[in-house]
């Protein structure tokens, strides 16, 4: 890329595109046989869990094969009522939430 936004004549800049261009078309390939056979090969792992019986494997590649694997973010608040945005008191609210829900059940 640097070699035909650098280039002084426009038979060298068609040169370093044509070569660009022939690069780029091989890595893309290349990525997309990578894919497949990532995909094939998760596909086969989740059919050998399946048999075995092994539904921890399975679900986690099946959830690898939808490629949906963004954790959802709620708003958590604390007991004032104010959002909590950082991380670290969410998930310390979190542990607080469920302390006290256990210990009402309890008493």
């Amino acid at each position: 890329k640097a070699a035909i936004n650098t280039s002084r004549t426009r038979a060298e800049e068609a040169k370093a595109q044509a070569e660009y261009t022939e690069v780029n078309k091989q890595v893309k390939r290349s990525i997309r046989t990578d894919k497949r056979k990532y995909v094939e090969d998760l596909a086969t792992t989740a059919e050998i869990a399946a048999r075995e019986g092994n539904m921890r494997q399975l679900y986690d590649t099946t959830k690898k094969l939808s490629g949906n694997l963004r954790k959802p973010e709620r708003p958590v608040k604390n007991n004032a009522g104010k959002v909590v945005t950082n991380i670290e008191e969410q998930q310390n609210r979190w542990v607080e939430h469920f302390k006290e829900l256990l210990n009402h059940q309890l008493h």
